[in-house]
């Protein structure tokens, strides 16, 4: 054995038992400022949150009415009122070629709620597919907002 090995102790061995580790009192000073970012992050992601419903909505709302518009050209008509968008899912006559729209969920908004649709349109145009917003109400502002075709 080694003469200087006797004798000697190691570094974790000469530490004394309580030093090890962190203090309560250091853990509740890092928490503290973990809930303080926290804060101060959380309302902007729940913003940009908000913004991707509703360009979510604005994209699906174009892309049903693209498939509106194939329903079109194959039946030579829009899908009535009572049709409404099942239309694009549900066979509707002989010369359907659809499903138009890959699933039936694609119908349903960001929100939960189901795709509206009218015909004819406001403002003159054949039909219309809209969305009334996070709140499910006409009108509205921000992530509320009313996300139509036309």
């Amino acid at each position: 054995m080694d003469e200087y090995a006797i004798g000697r102790r190691d570094d974790a061995d000469a530490r004394e038992p309580g030093e090890a580790g962190f203090s309560l009192v250091e853990l509740l000073v890092v928490l503290a400022i973990i809930g303080m970012i926290a804060t101060m992050v959380t309302p902007q992601v729940l913003g940009y949150l908000g913004r991707a419903k509703g360009e979510t909505a604005r994209i699906q709302v174009k892309n049903i009415a693209q498939a509106v518009e194939l329903y079109y050209l194959d039946l030579g008509g829009y899908p009535s009122p009572d049709q409404g968008l099942q239309a694009l899912v549900q066979p509707t006559g002989p010369a359907w070629r659809g499903p138009y729209v890959r699933d039936a969920r694609g119908l349903v908004d960001p929100w939960g709620h189901p795709y509206l649709y009218r015909s004819p349109g406001l403002g003159g145009s054949p039909y219309e597919v809209y969305s009334l917003g996070s709140d499910g109400k006409i009108g509205g502002t921000g992530d509320s907002a009313d996300v139509a075709s036309n």
